[in-house]
């Protein structure tokens, strides 16, 4: 009997690999050769004039000391810069978008007239495309004819136009209310698919204990759809240390808010250095995938807290 079943569990496993096989090859196709030969032209001097000649350098790309100082990517200044933005950036927009993405999802959650009308309408910032995004906030943040301007003019909230996009303080404050503008209906869809399984008869039980509504939430709720909402962070925070469309189309390469994927394509296209920005590019790769390893441990880590 145990060698039975032994014999159909290594079937099924045969058999999972089987239909695993396609995936893993256009995986290796499209996303492990590619990465490969990043880290392989980081690791020299190639330039985009010549593609044909190079030498290898080793890690003097990352990091190298030579005439009394340091050079490569980890020390330039201007890489530095953008990875204190885009840890600013991912910081603060996930941790909004989690915020009202729960607070919309509870809203949504209740029973009121409206409520698919207000589902559907929730996801349009979502579907629009990231580029389009950007440009028609570019267009609605410009201090000339903008009607962001306009309208707190209007109100009397400002004296005259604020240039949202040239301020470096501003810039960086409007490419993150942009970001949370349209991915907050992600991380709500999540939570309240999340708050749909819920089984209402803790809601009930509570309610009859005469638990407060506040305590309910954080005791009750909150933990139910934790995995959810993990799910919808590690999401999110993947998206948001490779940001590039959004931050290029709308500020450009400005030091304000320059992110590491907009350095690595200005060393790489602007530059035609390939070497260089080949490194930036293994560099972000290296950082988003221990910060995910990191997050992953952790919520395995708190679950099986829970689970004791």
């Amino acid at each position: 009997m145990i060698r039975k079943e032994l014999s159909i569990s290594a079937e099924r496993k045969r058999a999972a690999w089987l239909f695993l096989a396609p995936m893993l090859a256009v995986l290796v196709v499209v996303a492990a050769w590619p990465l490969l030969r990043t880290i392989y032209f980081s690791l020299t001097n190639a330039t985009l004039v010549d593609m044909g000649r190079y030498d290898f350098v080793g890690l003097s790309n990352y990091v190298a000391y030579d005439n009394g100082r340091w050079y490569g990517v980890l020390t330039d200044p201007q890489w530095l810069i953008s990875l204190r933005n885009t840890l600013v950036f991912a910081i603060v927009s996930v941790s909004l978008e989690i915020v009202l993405g729960v607070s919309i999802a509870m809203l949504l959650n209740a029973k009121f007239p409206g409520r698919g009308m207000l589902r559907a309408a929730m996801l349009v910032p979502w579907a629009i495309p990231t580029v389009v995004s950007a440009r028609m906030w570019g267009w609605m943040l410009n201090d000339q004819f903008g009607v962001v301007n306009d309208a707190l003019m209007r109100l009397g909230l400002i004296a005259e136009p604020v240039a949202w996009l040239a301020d470096p303080t501003l810039s960086m404050i409007s490419v993150i209310l942009v970001d949370v503008w349209k991915t907050t209906p992600f991380v709500a869809l999540l939570a309240l698919a999340a708050l749909q399984m819920v089984p209402k008869d803790v809601y009930e039980a509570a309610r009859v204990d005469g638990i407060h509504p506040v305590k309910v939430f954080f005791q009750v709720t909150l933990p139910l759809i934790g995995p959810a909402l993990a799910v919808a962070v590690i999401f999110r925070l993947l998206d948001a240390m490779r940001m590039f469309d959004l931050v290029y189309v709308m500020t450009g390469t400005t030091d304000a808010t320059m992110t590491l994927s907009v350095f690595a394509r200005r060393e790489l296209v602007d530059f035609q250095d390939v070497g260089y920005g080949s490194a930036a590019s293994t560099l972000v790769f290296f950082i988003i995938a221990l910060l995910t390893a990191l997050y992953v441990m952790a919520v395995r880590l708190d679950l099986n807290g829970r689970r004791r």
